[in-house]
Formats: C-alpha cells, structure tokens, sequence
C-alpha cells in the first residue's frame, strides 16, 4: 500500500497534550488497536469475530481506566442522542411483557458503543485511514468471493422433467435447483441417481432439499423406484440440468438482506473516496473503480430491492454534495441506466416479482405487519411511552393476533421506526430520529466546510461515504429493520466512529483544541463557539 495513502498527520492540540504513557497503559492501548483492526477485518464476513473483538477491545478499555494516566474521554456531537437512545432502551426493558427476554437483547443495544471505542482510541490519521482501507479491503474477499461461488454454481438445477419422473411425482418442478440430498450437498445428477438407487423400494423416502425463487422446501423422494435407462438422466426422467446459479447472494453471512445492507455501507465509503479523490484518472481512481463494480455487482446478486434503491440514493446524494456538478450527477445517472435495466431483469429472473409489485408476498407481508404494529402501539397509552419492550413479541403474538394470527412467519416489524416505537416506545423512536440528524448535521458541516476544513482526501472520503451511507441507510430501514440486524448495525457503528475521529482531528486543528467530557472547551464562552465559522477557522 502506497505510503503516500497513509502518512501520518501530525494533530496539533492533541500529542502535546497528551502524557506519556506507563508501559501498561502503552500495551493496553495497543491490544485495543489491533482489535480494532480485527474489527475491520472481520465485520464484512463474521458476525461472531466481530462481536468477539468488539467485547475484547470494550474489557481493554474499561480497564485503562484503572490504569494512570487515564485515556482521555472525548465529547461528540451525537452523545446526548447516543446515550439517550439506550436509557430508553433500558427503561423499556424493566417494562416489558418479557423482561427476561429484553434484558438479555441489551447486548444488542450496547453495540453503540463501538462509536466509542472507535473514536475515543484513534488519535491519528494514520490509524483512521487504515482502519477505513482494512473494512474495504476485507469487504472485497467476500466480493470474489461471491462471483467465483456464482461462477462454479450450486446443486443441481433439473429441466425437462418427464410426466413420469419419479423427482415430478415427489412435488419437484422444472427449473428446481437440488441443493441437497438427506443433508448431504449434491454435486451432480449421478450423485443423485446413485444415493436414490441405494435404498430399497419400501425403504424411508429420501429429504431432498430444493431451492425455488426465494422458496426452499425439502421434497421426500422415494427410493429404488428410477426409470428404466442406461443414463442418470433416464432414470431420473430429467432432459437437462446444470448446477444453478440461482439463489440470492449471501457473502459469507447467513442472510442476503444482511449481506446487502452491508454492501450498501461499505460501497458508499468507497464511492465517497472516489469522488473525493482529486486526480480520478490515476492509479487509486482506477483502483477505486474497480472496487466499486464489484461491490456493486454483488449488491445486485443480492436481488435485494430496498438495498439497491438505497444505494442509488446514497450515490446521488455523495455526487451531487461532493462535486456540486449536474454534469457529473448527469453523467451518473447515465452510466447507472444499464445497471438499474440488469437489475430489473435480475429480479424478475430470481424472484419472478417486479421492483414494485402488489402481488408480491414479500410486499403484501409487510402490508400486514404495519397495519398491525400501528394497532398495537395505539392500544396501550403504556405501548405508546415504553413500548411492549424487545423481542416481546414473539412469546405474546398469539393474545395479540400478530403476523395475521400466525399464518405469516413470525419475526419483527420490518422498519426500523415502526419497531423502535412498537418495541421501545415512541420517545425512543424520536430519539433515534434526532440522532440521524445530529449525525448527519455533522456530516454536513464537514464535507461543506461549515466551521471546519477537512484536509486529506481519504478523510473526506470517509465523510462524504459515511454520509451517503446514512442516507441509504434511513432509507432502506424503512422497510428493513436493519438497525436490528447486529452485523449491519456494528458496521453502520464503526463507520460512525471513524467519521467522529474525523471531526476531533478537523477540529482541534484549531487553536483552541479538543475538549473532553466534564471540562469545557477551552476558551469557548457559547455552544456556537465550539464550530466557528469558516472564515475564521480557515485563517
């Protein structure tokens, strides 16, 4: 990696004031790094190694508390809004219908802090930029990951089926793709014939798993009862198959909505690099490029809809802020129109829907989950102020007559506002609405010059991504309750704190320095102060 990416940035007010640390403190703030950097490594692929960094990183920190000198504890303009969200959250839980239950997802709600370990421990632009590069970097294993899986295909994928073949007459379809085989992964149609032959004609039916459009079943196949033939395709009455290609991609996490969540966060940051980037015809241009085709392309392998309309959104709005130029916006929404018609040609191959379609069940779904969150909210005055409280739901759905009493999988609201309300109360949800604006009030601040002037292009990047990221982000939970997915929330955390450590550097690059939390900013007589005008903080 180029050094000329990374330099170190001397930050004025903030290596002065710092005092040399013991030997322990030095240690424990190393160990606190490379889990950091573990982090990012991780959070494109395992939501396991990234809790577990997470946890390890926050018991270090705790700890350097006891240890002299003390880490210093920054302010951050989304404090108030931060630590309000989760006393809302705590308070709901006491009064939940389940506390046992809520209790125990405060741990989910504690991922917030990982805005904190982020920002409170990176004190140099150094460590800012690689940390950002690492999160991207590691994102792009999971890419090809993903076109190299699509490439070789999975299962088998049968056509032409006959009249009699035994696979029609168990329930399979022409365009099915045969995953597994008694939960043992098919590879090929001889696998099949040859573990269908193996059992007696009065022996157990054999599982097979098949994958239809977003639909997975596991049909029972009886055994010892192929067609006559001298070929696997014969016997099993199938004109032609190929391993599919079918199904949604999924990266290396368990669900496509998570995978493309987080490829919407991760592409934004790399998006807003690129159009940070001063010289786009070079190396890193290029560079850049490439990344963001392949982002982007295994977004649209996700066939995730809300994701990709939120990743258009965070797009327009990182050109049309970063270069303040219609020609550019112009020339964006040319180069997307071929991606926008693969994209709708995609869906209706892999989910056989249209972008907006009313026969859609996923649509119809959500249909009924909101009309019947709002009923429940309205209820209770109780529901209104604490909510029912988290994961509540799925012990009492059934006095409550949610999910069309039980005809539709029982899960969550699928909105991020409607759930925080439902579950949280709706002075939680209005919380968290305000946090979205501080957010992105200071995201504006930055990437416009408003009291600040952010040098270093990747610095830029990161806002201006971040900032896209956040609009994508809003949006897409709107129908997702992507803020109750762990994986995509620590990421939309880290994100947020690496754009924290880019407003404190910015900011203490003038005179009057940083300030932390239980001392007043230095010098500064008004809230106002604190973002002086871009007149006087560009002298």
């Amino acid at each position: 990696m180029s050094q000329s990416l990374i330099e170190t940035v001397q930050e004025p007010g903030i290596a002065t004031e710092e005092p040399e640390r013991t030997s322990l403190a030095l240690w424990l703030h190393r160990a606190i790094i490379a889990l950091l950097f573990m982090f990012a490594l991780c959070a494109p692929h395992s939501i396991a190694a990234t809790q577990i960094a997470w946890g390890c990183a926050l018991f270090l920190w705790a700890v350097s508390f006891a240890v002299r000198p003390r880490p210093k504890v920054y302010r951050t303009p989304v404090d108030y809004a931060l630590l309000g969200l989760f006393i809302l959250t705590f308070i709901s839980a006491i009064f939940s219908y389940d506390i046992i239950v809520s209790l125990g997802k405060l741990r989910a709600a504690s991922l917030f802090t990982i805005v904190y370990l982020v920002a409170e421990n990176i004190t140099s632009r150094r460590l800012l930029r690689l940390l950002a590069l690492t999160l991207i970097g590691s994102c792009m294993l999971n890419v090809v990951y993903t076109f190299g899986e699509r490439i070789v295909g999975r299962g088998v994928k049968v056509e032409g089926l006959a009249a009699n073949s035994p696979l029609l007459s168990a329930g399979i379809k022409d365009g099915d793709t045969l995953l597994e085989i008694d939960g043992h992964r098919l590879r090929s149609l001889a696998q099949l014939d040859r573990d269908l032959a193996a059992g007696a004609p009065d022996a157990a039916p054999a599982g097979v798993k098949i994958y239809r459009f977003e639909w997975i079943h596991v049909y029972d196949v009886p055994r010892g009862q192929e067609l006559a033939g001298a070929t696997p395709q014969a016997r099993l009455g199938v004109g032609s198959w190929s391993h599919g290609r079918d199904w949604r991609a999924t990266g290396f996490y368990s669900h496509y909505v998570t995978y493309a969540e987080a490829l919407q966060l991760i592409t934004s940051l790399v998006v807003g690099l690129l159009v940070a980037l001063r010289r786009r015809r070079s190396w890193r241009g290029i560079l850049l490029a490439v990344m963001i085709a392949g982002l982007s392309g295994a977004l649209l392998l996700t066939v995730t809809r809300a994701s990709w309309l939120s990743m258009l959104l965070s797009a327009f709005v990182i050109v049309l802020i970063g270069t303040a130029s219609r020609r550019v916006a112009m020339i964006l929404f040319v180069a997307l129109l071929p991606v926008i018609f693969a994209g709708l040609l995609l869906l209706q191959q892999k989910r056989n829907v249209g972008f907006f379609d009313p026969s859609d069940g996923s649509i119809t779904w959500r249909e009924t989950v909101y009309r019947e969150g709002v009923e429940l909210l309205l209820k209770k005055p109780r529901h209104l102020l604490v909510g029912i409280g988290m994961d509540s739901i799925k012990s009492h759905w059934r006095e409550w007559g949610m999910f069309d009493h039980g005809r539709l999988p029982i899960g969550h609201m699928h909105s991020t506002p409607l759930q925080l309300a439902l579950e949280r109360g709706v002075p939680a949800m209005l919380v968290w609405l305000a946090l979205v604006g501080l957010y992105a009030r200071m995201l504006w601040r930055l990437v416009r010059g408003r009291g600040y002037h952010v040098e270093g292009w990747i610095e830029r990047g990161i806002v201006l991504g971040a900032l896209g990221g956040l609009v994508g982000f809003f949006a897409s939970g709107l129908v997702h309750y992507n803020l109750g997915d762990s994986t995509v929330a620590m990421i939309f955390y880290f994100i947020m704190g690496l754009t924290l450590v880019v407003e404190r550097l910015t900011r203490t690059g003038f005179p009057n320095g940083a300030a932390r939390i239980g001392a007043p900013y230095a010098k500064h007589t008004s809230p106002s102060d604190i973002y002086p005008s871009v007149k006087s903080g560009l002298k």
